[in-house]
């Protein structure tokens, strides 16, 4: 009995280091992206005209919307703005103007006017990832939306984005894009 007990422990304990290590190893960091090319310049990237195409997808899966984003990026040294125009399948439409500010390093620094606080971004390779708080207005209601947003450079013209949004720690739904360079 004492044997079994002493298996049963072990087993339980090797299963939770298991599950703590597969859980850490499953976050992606933008090292994980370091040697990757072609190389992810933001400043060079969102310079000029650019154009997106997206879904919103619900915690189900289910595309809930559709939209396309005209976007205007323009430099002074460290400092960008890259000004969103959004136009929605339903017709409605929104602006959004983000201030980037380039930190060094690999890392950045963003605000918009609906962001709470301000984003941060780490750069490495082909990738960015930005985490952010954005207060979006939800059937009257205004929320307050955590964003964990990947995006990932294909080519000189092309970069996909895949943002996870959530509130209070629980998945609502994501965001995914299409941007190309014009």
């Amino acid at each position: 009995m004492k044997r079994r007990r002493l298996l049963t422990a072990s087993a339980l304990t090797l299963a939770a280091g298991a599950a703590t290590l597969s859980g850490c190893a499953s976050a992606p960091t933008p090292a994980d992206y370091a040697a990757e090319k072609p190389v992810l310049d933001l400043k060079s990237y969102f310079n000029g005209e650019l154009v997106a195409h997206g879904i919103f997808t619900d915690r189900a899966g289910k595309v809930a919307r559709r939209f396309t984003v005209a976007m205007t990026g323009t430099w002074q040294g460290n400092e960008g703005t890259l000004d969103e125009r959004f136009t929605y399948s339903d017709g409605k439409t929104e602006r959004r103007v983000w201030r980037l500010t380039d930190l060094g390093g690999g890392r950045w620094r963003g605000r918009a006017d609906d962001v709470v606080g301000e984003a941060t971004g780490v750069a490495a390779g082909n990738a960015l990832h930005w985490t952010y708080t954005l207060r979006l207005t939800v059937d009257g209601s205004t929320w307050d939306v955590q964003f964990d947003d990947w995006m990932f450079l294909i080519d000189e013209r092309v970069m996909l984005n895949r943002a996870v949004m959530s509130k209070f720690g629980i998945r609502l739904g994501e965001v995914t894009l299409a941007f190309e360079k014009r």
